[in-house]
């Protein structure tokens, strides 16, 4: 009988571990808050109002070129009232977001 003693005290320690791993966790990180894009002539931007982290623009062209296909460029990574720009590589833009962290 000793495994159903075991098997019974099974849940309990389930529990409090993970009662334990999430007292332990890490807080949630606040993102950033009211971003928007934009774009002038070939550079496009990004800006993020309030909140807390980091933001980027991020864009994806299809390339003049039909043998280059798709080409991505992001800007660097600022925090929250801070611009990030990156150049436009040459093409239609298909994509132009912002990313957050």
């Amino acid at each position: 009988m000793p495994s159903r003693k075991w098997a019974t005290g099974l849940p309990a320690v389930t529990l409090l571990t993970t009662a334990l791993f999430a007292g332990l966790a890490p807080a949630a990180h606040a993102v950033p808050t009211g971003c928007t894009t934009s774009v002038n002539g070939s550079t496009a931007s990004s800006h993020c109002t309030g909140g807390t982290g980091q933001h980027q623009v991020a864009i994806t062209v299809l390339h003049v070129n039909p043998a280059v296909g798709y080409v991505y460029n992001v800007g660097p990574w600022v925090s929250p009232g801070a611009v990030s720009s990156a150049t436009i590589p040459p093409g239609t833009i298909i994509s132009l977001r912002v990313q957050t962290r």
